[in-house]
């Protein structure tokens, strides 16, 4: 008998794939940065780029809830074809966008100098992660931007043009990384300059999508604008998504300094790993945005069979891309590696901690599917509350009993927090699934 695909099979693929694509290219970056600045002469370039990189991810990430609530509430408003609502929740969000770019702009001075503070990082990498980062706070209202076009543009079902706006523009960041640091020998300021250059260039790009997207019929009015408490309402239904994804982020940037306490060489080695953990996330992020997209137009339509079906569909395939990914890092892990840096203690450290990277995509898959779910079923406070546990409950005390081994035990701390995020957003999702909780007012 032939294996066919389900309609709900069909409609998550046309979502997840674009969606993979985009996400992957994300990753990619890291990649040529890696293999760009891990090919010079010291390892302090790439560990100056790994710190400079953390922070910014930090800063940023800080507001990816204008990614991630647009997504929900976009696809809510998609569900009930409320094509106002659509409308003036993207033009709000992307006011919020640059007001909150600009003000990290004004801010950056001090931001900067407490995050390297924290960052721990030896002189000499602190010293050029420093001005790597006074370039890379100018991208601020781009790419604050971009995460309230990308999540739009998922929520609407239009999943092609976040993979056309971001691979266009990262393409344009390898190119002029690669220039920038091999050809013109700016090193590490030559990856800050090409990723400022190529977020302007996905903004720019982005605009020009979502304007072709426009609803029918829908003019340019006072109204859409809205009033001081619309663009509270956004900020406060989203501030749980905050306080997560700081959490989140903290314990990466924890990560990142506790390898840097042992040493520059540690450092690389774990910027190298680092890398294939955001491969991980960004290629299992597409079913969970597929879903995010999925699951709101099912709550928008009030549909409980629709949102089952979605799960189960969202959660078959990721299980599926887990798979994939073990066996990859398994078979040629070490490949991968040599790949990206040419030093040899960089590659002979990262291939002693390299059985870490086999676990992480299942390890990992579980919180990126849930994730996906309550952010289009906007249970929000659930997310902050999961992961503060799996930060403050799992993460924190396992690093703390598990010092004596070394970067072995910062990596068995991180498993350990993934697997408590899948315990714990699996019961809740139980939980409300049993209880009927999904579809009442919060």
């Amino acid at each position: 008998m032939a294996f066919k695909l389900s309609v709900t099979d069909r409609r998550l693929w046309a979502l997840a794939w674009p969606l993979m694509l985009t996400n992957l290219t994300v990753p990619l970056l890291g990649l040529v940065d890696t293999a760009v600045l891990g090919h010079l002469e010291s390892p302090e370039y790439l560990g100056a780029v790994a710190v400079g990189a953390n922070l910014f991810t930090i800063l940023y990430w800080t507001f990816g809830f204008m990614r991630m609530g647009t997504t929900g509430l976009a696809a809510q408003a998609w569900g009930k074809r409320d094509s106002f609502s659509q409308v003036a929740l993207l033009l709000r969000s992307v006011m919020l966008a640059v007001g909150i770019g600009l003000l990290l702009i004004l801010c950056h001075q001090p931001l900067i100098r407490i995050g390297l503070t924290l960052m721990n990082a030896s002189p000499e990498v602190t010293d050029l992660a420093a001005e790597y980062a006074a370039i890379r706070i100018w991208s601020a209202p781009a790419v604050l931007c971009q995460y309230t076009l990308v999540g739009w543009l998922i929520g609407t079902q239009y999943a092609r043009g976040p993979m056309i706006m971001l691979i266009v523009a990262n393409g344009l960041n390898i190119v002029l990384d690669v220039f920038f640091v091999t050809v013109l020998g700016w090193n590490s300021r030559g990856v800050a300059i090409a990723t400022v250059i190529a977020e302007y260039g996905a903004a720019i790009i982005g605009f020009v999508i979502v304007l072709q997207r426009m609803p029918d019929g829908q003019r340019l009015t006072r109204a859409l604008f809205g009033t001081l408490s619309d663009y509270l309402a956004i900020l406060q239904v989203n501030r749980y998504i905050m306080v997560r994804t700081i959490a989140l982020l903290l314990v990466l940037a924890f990560f990142t300094a506790q390898g840097a306490r042992q040493g520059d060489t540690i450092l690389a080695a774990n910027a190298v790993l680092i890398t294939f953990l955001l491969l991980i996330s960004n290629a299992l992020d597409g079913f969970a945005n597929a879903a995010e997209a999925l699951i709101g137009e099912a709550v928008g339509r009030n549909s409980r069979r629709r949102f089952m079906v979605v799960f189960r569909c969202a959660l078959r395939w990721s299980l599926w891309g887990s798979l994939l990914l073990t066996i990859l890092f398994i078979a040629g892990g070490r490949s991968l590696i040599a790949l990206l840096t040419g030093i040899e203690e960089v590659r002979t450290t990262a291939w002693q901690y390299l059985p870490w990277l086999w676990l992480l995509p299942f390890a990992s898959v579980w919180g990126f599917l849930f994730d996906g779910v309550f952010i289009g079923a906007t249970r929000t406070r659930d997310m902050q509350n999961t992961m503060l546990f799996s930060a403050l409950g799992v993460f924190a005390p396992i690093w703390w009993l598990t010092t004596g081994w070394g970067n072995h035990g910062l990596w068995f701390s991180l498993i350990c927090l993934m697997l408590a995020r899948a315990a714990s957003m699996g019961l809740l999702c139980w939980s409300h699934t049993r209880n009927d909780r999904w579809f009442s007012v919060r």
